[in-house]
């Protein structure tokens, strides 16, 4: 099964740029463009938050025109920048998704079960999960304890190490950490959030968050740094799965590049 993952596309308004600066929703196009002509189709998409900018219907309208051309399904949960509601009713076609409340779902109608969490907190940019969410999420995993399972939320679980990142973290994953502790057929933890590949061993499995098809966050550590992006390379993410060799996730730059080269 291959399972490719775009995070971060911030899709604006027809004809409006991303920031003022960086035309989102081509890029957006190309990163489906892109899976699209992969030498393999992908049997899902997971869509792992801020598919707006700043949660606005128009905005919305342009994402659903802009994934009408898949020929393949696509799974999607919102980020800080997307508004609930509005998620909700642009959505709404979409039966897996709640009709009320956090957008916490289960699709498992194919070999690896997907499992989304909604992580946002309205009216706020950081990360979290309230105890019903976890109490459900519990429930959840319990009713297959065996079957390959990808967990995917917005915010990561962790500190990226970027101080103007981690002031919208995930702020208490603890709670989070002791459920999926307790169950051992989590494949993966799949994020947004950060527009940076990063990859963390934690809750018994592996977190890995996925870069945006728009801009790339500025690696900076010093306590004093300020908010930097960069505009390219983007790029998505794709996880194979196979029943006898588990899930390998690997890099996939969206562009046009030298080669290919006959060699290896």
């Amino acid at each position: 099964m291959l399972i490719a993952q775009i995070s971060d596309p911030h899709v604006r308004p027809e004809g409006e740029l991303y920031q003022g600066l960086v035309d989102s929703n081509r890029m957006f196009f190309e990163a489906l463009q892109h899976l699209k002509g992969l030498d393999r189709r992908p049997d899902l998409l997971l869509l792992t938050g801020d598919l707006v900018d700043e949660g606005r219907p128009q905005e919305y309208a342009m994402v659903r025109r802009l994934l009408a051309g898949l020929d393949f399904p696509y799974l999607v949960i919102p980020g800080n920048h997307d508004r609930r509601e509005q998620f909700r009713e642009a959505f709404a076609d979409h039966a897996y998704l709640p009709r009320e409340g956090p957008q916490h779902f289960c699709h498992d109608e194919q070999p690896v079960r997907i499992v989304g969490l909604d992580s946002c907190v309205p009216g706020l940019h950081h990360g979290d999960i309230d105890p019903d969410g976890l109490t459900w999420l519990r429930r959840t995993f319990e009713q297959d304890t065996a079957k390959p399972t990808i967990v995917m939320l917005h915010h990561p679980p962790f500190m990226s190490g970027i101080p103007y990142m981690d002031k919208y973290r995930y702020l208490d994953p603890t709670p989070l950490e002791s459920v999926l502790r307790s169950f051992t057929n989590i494949e993966l933890i799949l994020s947004g959030h950060v527009h940076r590949v990063m990859f963390k061993r934690w809750a018994g499995t592996m977190v890995c968050s996925c870069p945006s098809s728009t801009t790339e966050i500025a690696l900076q550590m010093r306590s004093d740094a300020a908010p930097m992006s960069y505009i390219g390379p983007p790029a998505c993410l794709l996880h194979w799965w196979d029943e006898a060799h588990g899930i390998v996730t690997h890099l996939s730059h969206i562009g046009t590049f030298a080669g290919p080269y006959p060699f290896a």
